[in-house]
């Protein structure tokens, strides 16, 4: 039967590979050095302290090296915030300029300054060689591992080189017990160790045999006077405390096993031969000592021990160079920052970052597959930053703020009373408003006499009605917008027009019924008298009121702010405007009626510019509506025209206003002011004349058009004494009905 197997247990001092806390293939395996897991979080906590993010790495081929970059790799993953620009790899057996290759390579990325190295003694000596040769100096920055640590071979003449370089090394303390030991050993009282007579021959350089002693090799023959550390320079292997604690921790758990086992009794026990490798694994995770140098030795799960390291930077200072403490890690980093010196002496930490932070207002655009690299892209038009990576939309009654990380509202805007918009149209309406009272008042004055009279007293009233709510239109054009504002802008803007034309419109059509309906006979036409002229003015002025009323139940009135009229592509300029929830097309719905009424009007006009002015206002009204057609004519394309600017609230605003008080202006001018000027400053011309029948007035003046256009005419209403007496001797038939005409405006 053959003898099963029995795994033995070890304790490692030196082993430092990550794959060894692989319990699945390693688990009788323990090591009372930290596994380079540890070594390799505590070099990414060091980047990440120094804000560094864009970093290369270094790894001489083999199991050390490249296990430590791809540990170091992997944590930087992890945590996140590092990246790796060039991973390089050293061979074994570098070719002729291998070296120099390889600093071309990590010189690629000038942006990545920091170097982490996982390289062994001369690879990391050859290397910053190379680095001196191409005129880098105080351009790398080194972070190294434990094989380099605080060894001076590395950096050795090429100290300025070094400067600056940040390296890690296990945390142990030099046995001066172990120093005392090792410089009392000779060749004498060692013999035990079957390697030391070689170590004496390399420490002192001599041969211990004559024979071996060759002319001219430099050498002489050991005389075994020679001294440690008297005839050699000595320092204590690094690794000497975890040797001690590694033997201690194996006496440590073989006791305790002894305990368990072999209570009471000297020796083994038969329980404890063979030994069982597992139940002694089991006395060695549980160890927990004070070591040789005072650290606690204890192992995990996985047989490791805790992470412990010094961090040394290497500075020099007045000439002198040398390795200072800076820190320590132990699960978490622990650095003296202000301690810490670049090169040349700069106390600055130096960058090594792919790409600067963003501006605020700008977002990251990563570089795919490298989350430290990034463009950063401004926050544009109404955009603002909403996190590091996305920039959105304000919303729409909002504006991007000056530096885009927020938004802000957009300022309102309305119609001021001071603004120049305004003011040019307000004082064409105080100074309409104070005409047209004039105008009224004088006609009330002299309200019985005959020019005030001829001109249709009723209607005329009505007319200046409606030309007073013109001039008035403008200061509810201007006024801040609110229900109220609103409700009597749809009310009174195109009411003051309608009621206008409405009466002017009445007029013309009565002295066109009249004359053509005199020239066939004699017969009055219908409706002719002021009670049927105001109950025709009122009829079609009603039209707009109800237009209105169902305007206001399909779409009650409201004051709204428009964000879309003023939305500039500079935010900076962008406004809401405070206004009433008409829009273009349905202002000049509102109007439409208006226009309707002055078109008319306007033919009504025409037709009837052949009778002489001396008969009738007919060419008076004329000229009103030829030149109100113009204005609007005018209004028109400035108004639509100036749709898409920024300042079509002011402009339309103006350019409406201005309008109906022109509109109003020119019925007031052309149709009052003469007549008030004759009752002011002439009344010899404001008196009654004789009576004379309709045939008589009509066919007068038709004779007069057609026979003598030019015959010299009397004011008010009379035509030469000559013509009116020879049509009212003419003889009529006996049924014939007459109309007396006084001084009445037909």
């Amino acid at each position: 039967m053959q003898d099963e197997f029995v795994p033995i247990p070890q304790v490692s001092y030196a082993s430092t590979a990550p794959e060894l806390s692989d319990n699945t293939r390693y688990d009788f395996f323990s090591r009372v050095v930290p596994p380079d897991t540890y070594q390799a979080q505590a070099m990414v906590d060091i980047v990440k302290a120094m804000r560094w993010n864009y970093v290369s790495t270094v790894a001489s081929e083999g199991n050390y090296g490249e296990s430590g970059v791809d540990a170091f790799i992997q944590k930087s993953r992890e945590d996140g915030g590092v990246c790796i620009s060039q991973s390089v790899k050293i061979p074994r057996e570098p070719k002729q300029g291998e070296f120099d290759k390889v600093i071309r390579r990590l010189r690629e990325n000038p942006n990545a300054r920091v170097v982490i190295m996982f390289a062994n003694e001369d690879d990391i000596r050859r290397l910053l060689h190379a680095a001196k040769k191409a005129n880098q100096t105080g351009h790398f920055i080194w972070v190294g591992s434990d094989s380099w640590g605080s060894k001076i071979s590395p950096v050795v003449h090429q100290e300025e080189m070094a400067e600056g370089a940040v390296t890690i090394l296990p945390k142990r303390l030099s046995i001066k017990g172990f120093d005392r030991y090792f410089i009392s050993r000779t060749l004498e009282n060692n013999r035990r160790n079957i390697w030391f007579a070689e170590f004496w021959e390399n420490n002192f350089s001599c041969k211990l045999s004559r024979h071996a002693v060759k002319k001219g090799s430099g050498l002489k023959k050991c005389t075994n006077q020679e001294r440690i550390g008297k005839d050699s320079n000595y320092e204590q292997e690094g690794k000497v405390q975890f040797v001690i604690d590694a033997v201690y921790a194996m006496a440590h758990a073989l006791h305790g096993m002894h305990k368990e086992l072999c209570p009471g009794k000297v020796g083994l026990c038969p329980k404890m031969d063979p030994i069982n490798g597992t139940h002694l694994l089991k006395h060695i995770r549980r160890l927990n000592f004070a070591g040789i140098a005072g650290n606690p030795v204890l192992f995990n799960e996985n047989g490791d021990a805790p992470g412990r390291y010094e961090i040394y930077q290497y500075q020099i200072r007045n000439q002198t160079a040398e390795y200072k403490i800076i820190g320590h890690w132990t699960d978490q980093l622990h650095l003296n920052v202000r301690t810490m010196q670049w090169p040349g002496g700069v106390r600055q930490i130096p960058s090594s970052i792919c790409s600067h932070p963003c501006q605020a207002g700008e977002r990251k655009k990563i570089v795919k597959g490298m989350p430290c690299c990034w463009h950063c892209e401004r926050c544009d038009g109404y955009q603002y930053q909403a996190d590091t990576y996305t920039c959105k939309m304000c919303r729409f009654d909002l504006r991007p703020n000056v530096n885009h990380t927020g938004c802000v509202p957009i300022p309102i805007v309305k119609l001021e009373w001071s603004s120049p918009w305004a003011v040019f149209p307000v004082l064409i309406a105080v100074f309409g408003i104070m005409a047209t009272v004039f105008v009224v008042v004088t006609f009330v004055r002299y309200n019985d006499t005959p020019i005030v009279k001829a001109s249709g007293r009723e209607l005329s009233y009505v007319l200046l009605t409606g030309i007073f709510l013109c001039y008035a239109t403008t200061f509810l054009m201007i006024s801040t917008p609110d229900v109220g504002i609103c409700s009597l802008r749809r009310i009174f803007l195109g009411l003051g027009m309608s009621i206008s034309y409405a009466a002017l419109l009445t007029k013309t059509n009565r002295i066109y019924r009249i004359f053509e309906q005199g020239s066939m006979s004699v017969s009055a036409p219908r409706l002719i008298s002021p009670a049927s002229q105001l109950a025709i003015t009122f009829t079609l002025a009603s039209v707009q009121l109800l237009g209105v009323c169902i305007w206001f139940g399909v779409d009650p009135s409201k004051a709204i702010i428009d964000y879309e009229d003023q939305r500039t592509s500079n935010p900076v300029m962008s406004r809401g405007v405070l206004k009433c929830d008409i829009s273009d097309l349905s202002l000049i719905c509102l109007l439409g009626y208006s226009m309707l009424l002055m078109v008319t009007c306007t033919v009504y006009a025409i037709k009837t510019r052949g009778v002489p002015e001396t008969f009738n206002e007919a060419k008076p009204i004329g000229f009103t509506m030829y030149t109100t057609c113009i204005i609007w004519l005018a209004f028109i394309p400035i108004f639509f025209g100036t749709s898409q600017s920024t300042e079509k609230l002011y402009i339309q605003t103006t350019t409406l206003t201005i309008s109906v008080s022109l509109s109003a202006s020119v019925s007031l001018g052309l149709l009052y002011m003469p007549k008030v000027y004759v009752v002011l400053f002439h009344p010899e011309q404001n008196v009654p004349k004789r009576t004379r029948s309709l045939k008589a007035v009509v066919t007068a003046a038709t004779m007069s058009n057609k026979f003598n256009p030019k015959a010299g005419l009397r004011p008010n209403g009379e035509a030469k004494t000559e013509l009116c007496e020879s049509l009212e001797t003419q003889t009529f038939p006996t049924k014939q009905t007459y109309i007396s005409y006084s001084n009445h405006a037909i």
